[in-house]
């Protein structure tokens, strides 16, 4: 099966693979998944979208700079995560071990794809 060209299209696809293996992961183990989880798949889809359209933006705008707007990336998204986790142990959330670690697991669900497309982004580039 080939993947859509369209970047929105593979991130739309993507965030309801995610949500999909959430659901299907609070019904089979639910010790395992935080109460928060949905806050958490939201944030991390919303920074991700927008890091990805902030990204776009820049590589049409500053094509030569391509590695460092990729970067800029990561840490704009790894600062806003840093936030949301301190926002959340400030506040008090239960079981913030759980809540961490469930942070971490979608975070690097989405900083996979994250790889995928900027490996992608590679082969253009190269020619």
């Amino acid at each position: 099966m080939k993947l859509p060209s369209n970047l929105h299209i593979q991130f739309l696809l993507f965030a309801a693979l995610v949500a999909s293996l959430i659901a299907i992961l609070n019904l089979l183990l639910p010790v395992i998944i935080h109460e928060e989880i949905w806050e958490i798949y939201a944030f991390l889809t919303i920074v991700s979208f927008l890091v990805g359209v902030l990204n776009g933006f820049l590589l049409k705008s500053f094509g030569d700079n391509f590695f460092q707007i990729m970067v800029l990336g990561m840490v704009l998204r790894f600062i806003a995560s840093i936030t949301f986790i301190g926002i959340y142990a400030w506040v008090g959330v239960e079981n913030i071990i759980l809540f961490i670690a469930d942070f971490f697991v979608i975070f690097l669900f989405y900083l996979a794809f994250d790889i995928y497309t900027f490996i992608s982004n590679l082969r253009p580039i190269s020619k």
